[in-house]
Formats: C-alpha cells, sequence, structure tokens
C-alpha cells in the first residue's frame, strides 16, 4: 500500500474544513498550502473522506490489538477500546487492555449465567402458584369488558343523535349566509405548500471550472456578475424575457481572467465582487491581495497592488469615489478611484480583516476574527469608534439604511445591533445555536424606497435557520425553518416583501415577510453561496459549488 502525501493529506483537510463550514479556515489552508497546486481532481474524492480514513484507520488499530498469534479468529463485536486510547497508546499497551477486559468481561457474563439460573427456579414456581390467581382475574376482566362495552355502545348512540341534529343546524345557517348560494364571488384558495420551481424554468449559465462562489447584478441593466475559485469573474448579459427553456436567447458573457497564461502559479480564485452605484464598473477581490477594476465590457481598467494577502472584502461608496477593500493580511484600504492609488491604509485589527461596510461616503466599519469591529473615518488616524463584544470571530457586519445602526454577526452564535451613541450593543440576539454566517437588513423604513414598512434584520446561520429580527423592538418576528444545512446567503427583494435564501442543502427558498412561510422553493445540483435580486424585484440569481450560476424568474 503506498503512503498519503502530505498533499493529499492537505487536501483532505481542506475538504473537511469546506465541509464542516469552517470557509475561512479552508480558505487560508488553501491560499498557505497551495491546495490548486497538487493536481488532485477534487470531484473523485468523497464527501467525509476524511472522517473515513480516521474511522478505518481506528478500526484497523483495534482490530490489530485483538489479535495475537493465539487467536483463531477476532470476534465480531470488539470494541473494547476508546478512539483515543487507540491513538495516544502502541499495539501492545493495547493488546493487554484487551485481555484484561476479555477476562472482565467473561467473570460478568459467568455472574450473569448464575443469576439467570436463580431467577429461572424462582420463575418456575411462582408460575405455578400463580394460575389459579390468574385464571380469577382474567375471568373478572372479561365481566369487566362486558359491562363497559354496554356503556359505550349507550353513549355512542346518544352521540350520533346529537351530531345529526348539529349537522342539520349548520347546513341551514350555511344556505342562508353563504354568497355563493346566490352565485356570489368564490373564496380566495389559500395554499400553505411551497411552489416548485422546475429547471425548465431556469437558466443555468455554464462556464466557470469550479466553484461559483459570489454573484452580483449590476444596479444598471441586465448585467449579472459572478466571481470563481477557477480564476475567472464572468459578466453574463441576461435576456429580459422568461427564463427556462423557453427564453427566446441565450444569456452570452465575458470571462474575466485573473491570470497571465497558466493559472498555477499562484491562487487567484475570485472571493468578492461588487458594482459601482451606475453599473458601469465592476471591482473584484482575490486570493492574490489584488483588488481588480473592470468595464461593463469585461476590460481590465486597474490592478490595485498593496494588500499582503487576500481580499475577503470590497465595497464602492454610493458616490463612487472611494474603494474599500479587506484583507487577510488584518487591513483596510481606501482606494482613490479618481487617481486609484491608496488613499490611506488601516492597520488597527490583530488578525484577518473579514468584512468591511460603508457607513456614509467617508465613513465605514471593520471586523475581524480578533472578534473586533472597529468604525472608521477617512483622514482619522484612529477608530472613532470601537465595538468589543462578540465572543469569537465576527463574519459579516452592516449599516441598516439611516447609517444609525450597525447589525454584526459571530461564531459565538450571537448577531448584535450596535449605536455609535453607546459603547455598549443596543440588541444581543441570541437564539441562533450555531454560528451565524451572514446578516442583511431589509430595504424598508426610513430612508428606503419603502418608508411605512417596518425594519428587519435577517441573519443566517450554521443552524440550518434564518430568523428575521423586528428591531424597533428588538425581539424575534420569525424563525425560519425549511433548510436543512447550513444557510450560506440572504437577500431581501427590492420592495422588502421577500427574502430569498441558499443552503448547502442544494435549496434556493423564497418566503414571504410577512407571513414567514416558504412561497417558492428550488432545488439545484450543488451547495448554494450567494443569492441576489435584480433591482426590478423580478429574477434572482444564485451561484452553486457544482460551477454553475441559475436564473429564474420571480412572479406572485
Amino acid at each position: 500500500m503506498g503512503a498519503i502525501t502530505s498533499a493529499e493529506l492537505n487536501f483532505l483537510v481542506f475538504r473537511y474544513l469546506q465541509e464542516s463550514g469552517f470557509v475561512h479556515a479552508a480558505f487560508t489552508l488553501g491560499y498557505e498550502a497551495g491546495i490548486h497546486k497538487g493536481g488532485i481532481d477534487g470531484n473523485v474524492v468523497p464527501p467525509g473522506a476524511l472522517i473515513t480514513i480516521v474511522q478505518k484507520g481506528l478500526q484497523y488499530i483495534e482490530l490489530e490489538a485483538n489479535t495475537d498469534e493465539n487467536d483463531q479468529e477476532v470476534e465480531k463485536d470488539f470494541a473494547l477500546l476508546e478512539p483515543l486510547e487507540i491513538i495516544t497508546k502502541d499495539v501492545e499497551e493495547l493488546q493487554q487492555i484487551v485481555k484484561k477486559r476479555k477476562r472482565e468481561r467473561l467473570q460478568i457474563d459467568c455472574d450473569k449465567d448464575k443469576g439467570k439460573a436463580k431467577e429461572c427456579i424462582e420463575e418456575h414456581e411462582h408460575r405455578l402458584g400463580g394460575e389459579r390467581e390468574r385464571e380469577r382475574h382474567d375471568k373478572e376482566k372479561d365481566q369487566e369488558m362486558e359491562r363497559d362495552r354496554t356503556e359505550r355502545d349507550k353513549v355512542q348512540e346518544k352521540e350520533k343523535e346529537r351530531e345529526k341534529q348539529h349537522t342539520e343546524h349548520i347546513d341551514k345557517v350555511k344556505h342562508e349566509e353563504d354568497p355563493l348560494a346566490s352565485g356570489g364571488p368564490k373564496p380566495m384558495d389559500v395554499s400553505t405548500t411551497p411552489h416548485e420551481i422546475f429547471s425548465a424554468d431556469v437558466t443555468v449559465l455554464e462556464g466557470h471550472s469550479s466553484e461559483v462562489f459570489a454573484c452580483a447584478w449590476s444596479p444598471a441593466g441586465s448585467l449579472l456578475a459572478s466571481g470563481s475559485g477557477d480564476s475567472t469573474a464572468r459578466i453574463w448579459t441576461i435576456p429580459d424575457g422568461p427564463c427556462g427553456s423557453i427564453q427566446s436567447s441565450p444569456a452570452s458573457g465575458h470571462v474575466l481572467k485573473h491570470f497571465k497564461g497558466r493559472t498555477n502559479e499562484k491562487s487567484k480564485d475570485v472571493t468578492t465582487l461588487d458594482w459601482n452605484g451606475e453599473g458601469t464598473l465592476l471591482a473584484t477581490g482575490s486570493y492574490d491581495g489584488q483588488a481588480r477594476i473592470w468595464s461593463r465590457d469585461g476590460e481590465l481598467k486597474q490592478t490595485l497592488f498593496k494588500h499582503k494577502g487576500p481580499i475577503f472584502s470590497l465595497k464602492w461608496n454610493r458616490k463612487g469615489d472611494f474603494l474599500l477593500s479587506g484583507s487577510v493580511d488584518k487591513t483596510a484600504i481606501v482606494w482613490d478611484t479618481k487617481t486609484w492609488e491608496c488613499k490611506q491604509q488601516f492597520e488597527f485589527h490583530s488578525a484577518p480583516t473579514l468584512d468591511v461596510d460603508w457607513r456614509n461616503n467617508n465613513s465605514f466599519a471593520t471586523c475581524s476574527t480578533d472578534n473586533m469591529i472597529y468604525v472608521c473615518k477617512i483622514g482619522d488616524p484612529r477608530p472613532v469608534k470601537t465595538f468589543s463584544g462578540h465572543q469569537s470571530e465576527v463574519n459579516a457586519i452592516k449599516w441598516d439604511p439611516t447609517g444609525s445602526l450597525l447589525a454584526s454577526c459571530s461564531d459565538d452564535w450571537t448577531a448584535k445591533i450596535w449605536s455609535v451613541k453607546q459603547d455598549k450593543c443596543v440588541y444581543d440576539f441570541k437564539e441562533h445555536t450555531k454560528e451565524i454566517y451572514t446578516i442583511r437588513w431589509s430595504p424598508t423604513g426610513p430612508g428606503t424606497n419603502n418608508p411605512n414598512q417596518q425594519l428587519l434584520l435577517a441573519s443566517a446561520s450554521f443552524d440550518s435557520s434564518i430568523k428575521l429580527w423586528e428591531v424597533e423592538k428588538g425581539h424575534l418576528l420569525y424563525s425560519l425553518a425549511g433548510h436543512r444545512q447550513p444557510v450560506y446567503s440572504v437577500a431581501f427583494s427590492p420592495d422588502g416583501e421577500y427574502l430569498a435564501s441558499g443552503s448547502l442543502d442544494q435549496s434556493l427558498h423564497i418566503w414571504s415577510v410577512k407571513e414567514g412561510r416558504i412561497l417558492k422553493t428550488f432545488r439545484g445540483s450543488g451547495g448554494i453561496f450567494e443569492v441576489c435580486w435584480n433591482k426590478e424585484g423580478s429574477k434572482i440569481a444564485a451561484c452553486f459549488s457544482n460551477n454553475t450560476v441559475c436564473v429564474m424568474d420571480f412572479r406572485m
């Protein structure tokens, strides 16, 4: 048998981290270990491979420990050892433990046999003495059952008569009040069963050769951008007509290559992307630490060099004169989009920066695996506000539409809401039972196009649930339980009435925010990393682990 190589072991650990939901750890291992250079085809490695190998290794060692030169065969049930013993002790020690426990088991079995013999004698004597008692008891029981049957028949007769009278009364009332009797309108059929979106009604965009991690609609026109682990981003032109097999013309696109020539020189996975407010420029962040600016036609305009680690977050401000990036190198950089030079680099975190988000055109927040959140302002050398309270890495941050409240979510299973007016969090939501991966504010309330609707916060967790929080009073509005595996992405429709969610269980659900139930669902053939709505709210896109992007229509 050939020995497993370090590259193969690294790949197995990498896949284990991915499958367990430790995305950031997987990214870091993949980058530092050069997973892409190993030449291993991930498609032939089954899910849970590392666990399977470890379990088989433990079973082999235990089998070896249960066998010596005097044994003719091994017992089928040889689970006499604990996993920790197998890992920490050599085979000779394990064999001594097994022999000792076999003797103990043999003694216990002998004691049990003696006890069983004694019980058998006592039971036989008890049986002989109790036959007459049981016969008498059975006779009394038969008499009692006969009396019960007679009483039950009488009660049933009375119930039938009462039900008959009640039915006649209801029929009479319905005839008098039902508008159908006089030709009135039929009542609406309200169904609680979600409508299945079939594959024939979905446009599948193929071309990527690895997982698609990110997707985003242009705020202008019908362009959809996607970023993948194949070191490319793509800009797709989505026709205005209906999606699926009846689509009049197929989607076309541009390939945005993040490499020159061969791709195996260095990992250039596209980890994040964002359109500017006019939809004229697309920014992409990559594993190589470079941010790239592209035209809507796929032309590379600028490459921004300064980060020394993968970029995990990239955001334009609303005005479009600054671009903000956050990196594994622990820093955040504000880029001047007129000169494409570094305006200011913020070095406050002591660990990788995971997310950044603009508060307004010149101030923003950053979060990190160091559990901290900093509010920063262009020109200030120190943070203008520091939020500490999370007990584990902070995965995402988002300002509300007015820029007055900041939401955060963490691996400590909590989501929190902060205000710059105070140091402690305003609300601390603790209802999730596993890590929370992402959060989204609804496009509702003051400062939005839907000012008369209440402001909500959605949180998506590895506990397979989504929770909707009513922010004004700080309570849980709905707990949406429809997924079976971690939920990686949620997105509100532009009118705030619907919520799309994507999960590793390969399903996309569309929920009614008002009713807290699933309206439509689509089941793909890969885990979903991100979902997004176009600006009209008429189409939804989702990117999958099976290298595809799916687009579907939404109509109610």
